[in-house]
C-alpha cells in the first residue's frame, strides 16, 4: 500500500474536521452575540465554543498541516510548483483566521466580546472563500 496516499487520506479527514469547525464556531459567535446578555445560554455557548475550537478544530489544524508537510517531504518536488506556493499562501490566511477566531473565543469568554452577529456573519465567509479557492488550486493545478 502506498505511504502517500494513506497520508494523503488522513490530510483530507482532518481538513473535512478543520472546516467544519471554523465554518461553524462563526455561526455559534453569531448566536451567541445575539444572546449575550442571557447570562445561562451565554455560558452554553462559552461551553460549545471552547469544546469546538479546542477539541475539534486545533487537533484537526495540527494534523491537516502535519499530514501537508509528511506528503511534502515525501513529494518535494511539489514545492517547486506555483499552484502549491499559492495554496500555502491560502492555508496560512486560513490558519491565521483560526488563530483570530480563538481570540473571538477569549472576547467571549471573558465577556469583551463587541463585534455584532452581522460582523461573525461576513466573517463566516472568509473560509468558504478560502475553500473554493484552495481546491480548486489542488484539483486545476492552474500554474
Amino acid at each position: 500500500m502506498d505511504s502517500y496516499l494513506i497520508y494523503k487520506s488522513l490530510h483530507l479527514i482532518a481538513v473535512i474536521s478543520w472546516m467544519a469547525g471554523l465554518l461553524y464556531l462563526p455561526r455559534i459567535f453569531v448566536y451567541h452575540s445575539e444572546n449575550n446578555n442571557t447570562s445561562l445560554i451565554s455560558e452554553i455557548f462559552k461551553t460549545m465554543e471552547k469544546k469546538l475550537y479546542f477539541f475539534i478544530m486545533y487537533p484537526a489544524m495540527i494534523l491537516s498541516w502535519l499530514f501537508a508537510i509528511i506528503m511534502l517531504h515525501n513529494n518535494s518536488s511539489l514545492l517547486s510548483e506555483g499552484w502549491m506556493h499559492m495554496k500555502l499562501l491560502l492555508v496560512i490566511f486560513l490558519t491565521i483566521y483560526h488563530f483570530y477566531l480563538g481570540s473571538c473565543l477569549k472576547q467571549f469568554k471573558n465577556d469583551t466580546n463587541s463585534k455584532s452577529s452581522k460582523f461573525f456573519r461576513i466573517t463566516n465567509e472568509i473560509p468558504t472563500i478560502l475553500l473554493i479557492l484552495i481546491v480548486f488550486l489542488a484539483i486545476l493545478k492552474p500554474f
